[in-house]
């Protein structure tokens, strides 16, 4: 199974790419927000999900291992298919995914194309009080890192705004909160203070909307 390809981008086409990797040209698939970073010529490094099946063999990529992950997570939601996934992804970036699940959100994927708003509600519904996916990891558990368009290597991933959410919402189920009211509470903060807020900052936060 093919789970990272790093390599020169040859060829970039509407849904799919081609990866010269040593002289081999892989065809991948991939969503519109993906193939619009990836430029002819250019090193780039993709995460891969293989799927194998008697009449295919497709290799979906993704920039970010979170996107990967999410890919699959979604698929667990009965009438959810790889096209329907690649949208959402194109439409939701991963942290919103899981906030939007955690507020009942479903308009959030609706903006997909393809997701009406029962197939919305159903995501929501499903993917509600669950932890996001963890993903591949390399080495001492570092998150893998893809880069794009650059030869120099990649600098170091900062913690990301899921992380902290994480570890607000453990912190509320240690206060005696239950997961579900905590990713909801977790979830309305990082909306409100954004992306760059901490830890101690989304606690806070999250308390205060709990208390009302």
């Amino acid at each position: 199974m093919i789970g990272k390809l790093t390599g020169i981008v040859d060829a970039v086409g509407e849904e799919e790419a081609v990866i010269d990797v040593g002289g081999v040209g892989y065809l991948i698939h991939a969503g519109a927000r993906t193939l619009s970073r990836l430029s002819p010529g250019a090193s780039v490094s993709v995460h891969v999900e293989t799927y194998v099946r008697e009449d295919a063999f497709k290799l979906f990529a993704f920039l970010t291992d979170a996107e990967r992950a999410w890919f699959v997570r979604l698929q667990s939601v009965q009438g959810v298919g790889a096209r329907h996934a690649l949208a959402i992804l194109d439409a939701v970036a991963p942290g919103e995914i899981e906030s939007a699940a955690a507020l009942g959100d479903t308009s959030a994927f609706s903006r997909a194309k393809g997701v009406g708003p029962k197939l919305a509600q159903r995501i929501a519904a499903e993917l509600k009080d669950k932890a996001p996916p963890a993903g591949r990891t390399l080495g001492g558990g570092a998150a893998l890192a893809a880069s794009a368009g650059s030869t120099a290597p990649s600098a170091p991933v900062a913690p990301s705004a899921s992380a902290a959410r994480e570890a607000a919402v453990s912190a509320l189920i240690n206060l005696g909160y239950g997961e579900s009211d905590a990713r909801r509470a977790a979830a309305q903060a990082l909306r409100d203070l954004g992306d760059e807020a901490g830890e101690g900052a989304l606690i806070k936060a999250a308390l205060k909307e709990l208390a009302r």
